[in-house]
């Protein structure tokens, strides 16, 4: 269950790199992950939620705006994969490898990233403009990566 979880945090790091991480994170640090004996014990540390959250937050600022590359240029889809891998391995942490877990992460990112985008570009042509798009996979990712970690 957990590698499908990786799996899914991953999807939701291609969508938007720094949410699953900064969701992950936090829930890390709240406990939810048992993270003291792995070597991904600083995603469970004060700081490290607050870091993630502030690159997520800047993240959904300039994914609005035009000079923004796409997703799948080679260095977006890059950070979406280590995003996602990170993320995963955390997720199955608690109690899968964390090989499994970050291979699982970074599958997910790689179907998330073309699969967000052709849905984006499909959403935006319905709606006529990108911003509603955009606003709408911003939310898919932040109550997606929530409900995922509350199942993990």
């Amino acid at each position: 269950m957990l590698v499908i979880l990786a799996l899914l945090i991953g999807i939701v790091a291609g969508l938007r790199a720094m949410t699953a991480p900064a969701v992950v994170s936090w829930a890390g640090y709240a406990g939810r992950f048992s993270l003291a004996s792995t070597p991904l014990a600083f995603m469970g540390s004060w700081w490290a939620p607050w870091l993630f959250t502030a690159l997520a937050l800047a993240e959904l600022v300039t994914d609005q705006l035009a000079s923004t590359p796409s997703r799948k240029v080679p260095m977006q889809l890059g950070a979406r994969i280590v995003t996602g891998a990170l993320a995963g391995a955390t997720i199955a942490a608690t109690g899968a490898s964390l090989a499994a877990g970050a291979a699982a992460g970074a599958v997910g990112a790689v179907i998330g990233t073309f699969g967000g985008a052709a849905f984006r570009a499909r959403l935006a042509v319905f709606f006529g403009e990108d911003r509603p798009a955009a606003f709408i996979e911003d939310a898919i990712a932040i109550i997606g990566a929530l409900l995922i970690v509350s199942l993990a």
